[in-house]
């Protein structure tokens, strides 16, 4: 206790904030991309699933989408609340306090949608409430990870460390269309709810009784207050509101998480409906695999151009230029492919655009205020899933309608080219005084 007293003291008098060592570096990195991993891969579960679901269960797609949009509903009502509490009482504890909630739906649903008969009217509203409460407890995970990153890294560090903590979100989707679609071939659909909730807790035990527990053992710069110790309930949402590279990274965010969350949600049921004899574990692996290399991409391209003095801004805007591009491209070619080769390949190269933009507008609120990161992303995130429920349902709404997957692609193009122009023209990374 004494060492650690007296490298404190020698710490530089300007640092600011209590940075995290290089091995508390590594255990909250392996922590946090573990917990994102467990998180998306629950998430992940009810879209695997839902067509052998909506099989037994008798839903058509008009239910399918409600079901699967619901979880967004929620998923809006917490990200600035999930924000603001991380910047005032700090992000690991409202992370565990949720993923006790996330991890133990996950575990029942099977019970929860057993116990909601198909033949009474309450049955989807009864499943679609409970998915509501999931994505209300999932809802602040993102904040929260931003708020305790920006608190415990220096400035240079806090782009490059979050946006590798998003590679959970391929991750999460691999484990779940690797180990899900060989539970379901072998165990049925309920099985995969249990054991991917079962992890969710374990990841929990583990966050609570290790991780932070370390927290105790911190050595800490007593000549300056912490970060976190500055007035989060004065945060100047008026200021904020008044600026345009807001509404750009805002409206950027919502424009590419509209592409994000349909594919999320409609894929396995893509492949399921355009191509039938395809292996589940091959369409629910392989597109997903791509996000992690892209986002390394990304980080390296961004590294890249910072070195050779370009401006912040303009890197942020051409790193997201790439997202919006590729996703674009793929989406044109999507429209008219008939051959699966073709299909997952370019289902392959839009979700790999999520990668760039891990680095582009996903990070951009700690440019834009390092001191209320979460806030300010929790309401980018807040923005950026109501595409998730509206976007979702209108899937599946047009699908019913239709049978056309071409108008949910050729939509989700112009959404896209929308969002590529507002960022393009009004996006900026000056941190908003």
């Amino acid at each position: 206790m004494e060492e650690k007293l007296k490298y404190s003291l020698l710490r530089d008098a300007t640092d600011n904030q209590n940075i995290w060592s290089r091995q508390e570096k590594r255990l909250w990195f392996c922590t946090l991309i573990l917990g994102t991993t467990t998180l998306y891969s629950t998430r992940t579960t009810m879209p695997l699933l839902v067509p052998a679901v909506a099989l037994e269960r008798k839903w058509n797609k008009t239910d399918s989408g409600t079901i699967l949009s619901s979880f967004f509903w929620g998923y809006t009502l917490t990200q600035v609340l999930g924000g603001y509490f991380s910047d005032r009482i700090g992000g690991q504890r409202v992370i565990l306090a949720a993923a006790i909630g996330w991890s133990l739906i996950t575990f029942w649903m099977p019970n929860i949608i057993l116990m909601a008969p198909k033949s009474l009217s309450w049955g989807i509203p009864f499943i679609v409430f409970i998915r509501i409460l999931n994505g209300a407890c999932q809802g602040v995970h993102f904040p929260s990870m931003i708020s305790l990153t920006s608190q415990n890294l220096c400035a240079s560090e806090r782009a490059s460390f979050f946006s590798m903590l998003t590679c959970g979100s391929a991750l999460g989707t691999l484990l779940t269309g690797i180990l899900g679609s060989v539970i379901l071939d072998y165990y049925g659909w309920p099985s995969v709810f249990r054991v991917i909730g079962f992890m969710g807790l374990v990841w929990t035990l583990f966050l609570r009784y290790y991780t932070m527990s370390s927290d105790r053992n911190r050595v800490v710069n007593i000549q300056c207050p912490k970060l976190a110790h500055h007035d989060a309930a004065a945060v100047p949402w008026l200021r904020f509101l008044r600026r345009s590279s807001l509404w750009a990274c805002i409206i950027a965010h919502a424009c590419e998480m509209n592409c994000f969350f349909v594919l999320l949600s409609w894929l396995p049921t893509y492949f399921h409906d355009t191509f039938p004899t395809a292996k589940g574990w091959v369409v629910n692996m392989v597109p997903w695999l791509a996000l992690p290399p892209c986002t390394i991409l990304g980080k390296i391209l961004t590294d890249w151009l910072v070195a050779r003095n370009w401006s912040l801004s303009a890197v942020r805007k051409i790193v997201q230029s790439v997202c919006f591009v590729s996703q674009n491209l793929a989406l044109a070619l999507l429209c008219s492919a008939t051959d699966f080769t073709t299909a997952l390949a370019c289902m392959t190269i839009i979700i790999g655009g999520s990668g760039f933009h891990n680095n582009g507008v996903t990070v951009n609120p700690q440019d834009l205020s390092p001191t209320y990161s979460g806030s300010v992303f929790g309401l980018m995130n807040t923005m950026g899933a109501v595409p998730g429920f509206l976007g979702v349902y209108l899937a599946g709404y047009i699908l019913e309608l239709t049978q056309s997957w071409t108008v949910v692609f050729t939509t989700s193009i112009a959404i896209n080219f929308f969002g590529w122009i507002v960022f393009t023209l009004f996006g900026s990374a000056d941190v908003i005084q």
